[in-house]
């Protein structure tokens, strides 16, 4: 998997939001707030192929977590991220 091209990670305030670099009109229905862990892992793996192996490497290597929770946290957000259509 790879993060589409022209998605980006943003800072605002506290806020971390991925939103579509278009040259329109920013449709605020599909911004995508991570919380900090998610954006690490966002940040992780921007512009390199990865899987849910490779975040649950990043997990346990950065946080104190037990590998088949980690295992199961990048499942979720490799799911969560194809359904916001993100990451291909």
């Amino acid at each position: 998997m790879k993060i589409k091209k022209d998605f980006t990670l943003h800072q605002v305030g506290d806020e971390h939001i991925i939103m579509h670099n278009g040259t329109g009109n920013v449709d605020f229905n599909n911004i995508i707030s991570l919380n900090p862990t998610a954006a690490r892992l966002w940040e992780s793996v921007e512009g390199k192929e990865f899987d849910a192996e490779t975040l649950t490497t990043y997990l346990t290597e950065h946080y104190e977590v037990e590998a088949d929770t980690a295992a199961r946290d990048a499942r979720q957000l490799i799911k969560d991220w194809l359904e916001a259509g993100i990451i291909e």
